[in-house]
């Protein structure tokens, strides 16, 4: 299984980034989760949405982040708005099935004036 995450770059404080994470399998019936590592941090979900759809987010990003999947085009997406300095980040995305987990490259979000 590979993963293909997108989407970063650099941004003002305040901007917006949408993230994608494209797999190379079917993600119906996987769970899907976002997470981010900053320089000298430990890696954090930052989101998770589940086959069902239910979504989980970390308190940090709640308000500002949305993820969404689309299971016909097998990719999930992460919506950023109102980044803040703190959000700089390599973000990963992750599949899980029952025991199994794949991680994609990661993409870098930095989030600077």
């Amino acid at each position: 299984v590979q993963l293909q995450a997108s989407g970063g770059g650099l941004v003002q404080p305040g901007g917006s980034l949408r993230l994608s994470c494209a797999a190379s399998i079917s993600i119906i019936g996987i769970d899907m989760g976002w997470y981010r590592q900053a320089p000298g941090g430990q890696r954090e979900l930052v989101a998770s949405i589940i086959r069902g759809g239910s979504t989980n987010y970390a308190d940090s990003v709640k308000g500002r982040f949305t993820i969404s999947r689309d299971n016909a085009k097998n990719t999930a997406y992460l919506q950023m708005n109102s980044l803040k300095p703190e959000d700089t980040a390599v973000y990963y995305c992750n599949a899980k099935l029952d025991s199994w987990s794949w991680w994609g490259q990661g993409t870098l979000v930095t989030v600077s004036s």
